[in-house]
């Protein structure tokens, strides 16, 4: 199959997923305030974020040199700009290391056609050229395309998500070997469509984000312990987790904003390991605008199960889309 051809095909179920994601309620968007705008005119399509020590990191989408702008929230000034040679494939997360150090992750594959994907550690903050360690990733089951790497803050270890409308979380050796290629471990199903993530600091939880929600898992378990509804963003596609456990989410976009987002109590009591104490658990389930968990006083919860036309008219759509496309691409 051509890449005109994959392409139209990857189009031709983007339906489906938009049927299902209006399918149906989604939880009330979360309190969020402006941290600062990124006030660099290089930085225009912010993909990927990472906060440490006061500082934000942050990487272009595809079609950059090799770089990390390191970024200073009290005036969203560029700070530093740390470099290295070479060309990107498709440079679309990056990740603190326990260390201190950050991996970019160069995972993006559009058309699904890389043999692998690498990542590329380089210091946090530092601004020049650069000479960063590399690593390559092997998925199990063919090649995919990705937006979002993790690493465990406690043993390291790097983890891939799969941006498809089946989630899929990977997993690479706790030990990453330069020399050779790391093959991935494929560990369960996660958020479909997940453009960016990141661990809590105890390791215990962590977060994926698409274009309008956030999901947040226990690990290792990837029991889901809640979701917010996101502000909304051009393109969001940046989220960070600080040091004091603060959320934080980006965009692409010239001089986009970065926001800190409020969590409902009674997630933020599971994320802190207090959800057992009954003056801060409430239902888990639901959550108002204010920030606060849902009493039996309040309006009735929404529900939050998803209807089936949506989904299979999309489908049809998106069908018939395809059959059109791929006739019209026929030789004559």
């Amino acid at each position: 199959m051509s890449r005109l051809e994959k392409l139209l095909a990857a189009l031709a179920v983007l339906p489906f997923g938009l049927g299902f994601s209006v399918g149906g309620a989604t939880p009330a968007p979360v309190d969020n305030e402006v941290v600062f705008a990124f006030a660099d005119p290089a930085i225009i399509e912010s993909s990927g974020l990472a906060v440490r020590d006061g500082l934000f990191a942050t990487v272009n989408d595809s079609g950059d040199s090799g770089r990390v702008f390191t970024v200073d929230p009290a005036d969203g000034s560029t700070v530093a700009v740390t470099a290295w040679e070479g060309e990107p494939d498709d440079v679309e997360a990056i990740a603190p290391l326990p260390d201190g150090d950050l991996l970019v992750g160069d995972i993006g594959d559009n058309y699904a056609d890389r043999d692998s994907v690498e990542l590329l550690r380089v210091p946090f903050g530092t601004d020049g050229a650069v000479d960063p360690a590399t690593y390559e990733l092997r998925y199990p089951d063919g090649a995919h395309d990705a937006e979002t790497l993790l690493v465990h803050p406690d043993t390291g270890q790097v983890m891939v998500v799969a941006k498809e409308f089946i989630g899929r979380l990977y997993a690479a050796p706790v030990e990453l070997d330069q020399d050779g290629t790391n093959e991935l471990e494929l560990l369960g199903e996660v958020l479909p469509i997940a453009t960016d993530g990141a661990f809590f600091p105890d390791g215990s939880h962590f977060v994926l984000r698409g274009y309008s929600t956030a999901t947040f898992y226990a690990w290792p378990s990837l029991d889901e312990v809640g979701e917010v509804d996101l502000p909304y963003q051009e393109q969001g596609e940046g989220i960070a987790v600080g040091q004091d456990g603060q959320v934080y989410v980006s965009s692409e976009g010239e001089n986009s904003e970065v926001l800190r987002i409020g969590l409902p109590r009674s997630l933020r009591a599971e994320l802190d390991g207090t959800a057992d104490d009954p003056d801060r658990n409430g239902d888990r389930g639901r959550y108002r605008d204010d920030g606060g968990t849902r009493t039996d006083d309040d309006e009735p919860a929404q529900d939050v199960t998803r209807p089936f036309w949506p989904w299979a008219l999309g489908g049809v759509v998106g069908a018939l889309i395809l059959v059109v496309l791929l006739r019209a691409l026929r030789p004559r």
